[in-house]
């Protein structure tokens, strides 16, 4: 056995210490943005899409969960206001975000937009900021569109409030209908077969120009596109609409492929 073999298998002393290595930072993940989600504790939905949808390099989100109730009621929505502050706290302190969304539709209508950039604000001050309700109105002006059918998984009294809040701002809404769902967790299982047949029998109603998909808990995203190419107008949900607005307020506005009209389009 020649002397370098049996060093080779001499019990080694330890490790080569090669010291500290040079090393360089660059931009991370979110290089070109950094989107923050407060996401509700049953959204079973809108990390799937936004992965779908967000997916363009340089661009990452983090988010973070607000405890809320199953059942959905006014009452239990207005009941998550005063967490949305403490749970955007928890989203990368002390590192910058470009823009922080809010992932309940039904609540922000609750509590009013202006109050729920309120509470994102006390722990991001001066952020942009958006909600399902917010991208809807900035996806619809974008589009052009003003008479609207509503699809929601909420019960009618819920329903009332959408429309009314809608109507408020100078919207149309044509036509509206609901799967009746009001336990968050079922709505996040309804068959995207049921939402596609839905949002085609509402597509010919009359003054229906476009279709909002309302509930981060309904999947829709991924089948916006085929399903605008069926029924021969736009079609957005809360998250897709949500999901664009974060990166047109973040100044991305690069055309996300496979993602429908909206995602062609600027912020008007």
């Amino acid at each position: 056995m020649s002397a370098n073999l049996a060093a080779a298998r001499l019990p080694s002393s330890g490790p080569i210490d090669l010291g500290v290595l040079p090393s360089e930072l660059d931009g991370g993940l979110a290089s070109r943005a950094a989107i923050g989600l407060a996401i509700l504790a049953t959204d079973q939905t809108l990390e799937h899409e936004f992965r779908a949808l967000v997916r363009i390099p340089g661009v990452a989100f983090y988010e973070a969960r607000v405890f809320n109730d199953h059942n959905i009621t006014p009452d239990t929505l207005r009941a998550i206001g005063p967490r949305i502050a403490p749970c955007v706290d928890l989203i990368l302190p002390s590192l910058p975000l470009n823009v922080v969304g809010f992932g309940c539709t039904s609540a922000t209508m609750t509590l009013g937009e202006e109050a729920v950039f309120a509470e994102i604000r006390k722990a991001r001050p001066g952020v942009a900021c958006t909600t399902p309700v917010t991208g809807a109105f900035a996806a619809f002006k974008a589009l052009g569109v003003k008479g609207i059918g509503l699809l929601t998984p909420y019960s009618p009294r819920i329903n009332e409030g959408l429309v009314a809040y809608f109507t408020g701002r100078g919207l149309d809404i044509a036509a509206v209908a609901t799967f009746d769902r009001q336990d968050d967790r079922e709505a996040a299982r309804i068959s995207l077969a049921s939402i596609e047949a839905a949002a085609e029998k509402m597509a010919a109603a009359p003054g229906v120009e476009a279709i909002f998909i309302s509930c981060t808990s309904l999947r829709v995203a991924e089948a916006v596109a085929g399903l605008e190419q069926r029924i021969g107008i736009p079609v957005t949900s809360s998250n897709h609409a949500m999901a664009w607005h974060c990166l047109r307020l973040a100044g991305i506005d690069d055309v996300v492929p496979a993602g429908g009209r909206l995602f062609e389009l600027p912020a008007s």
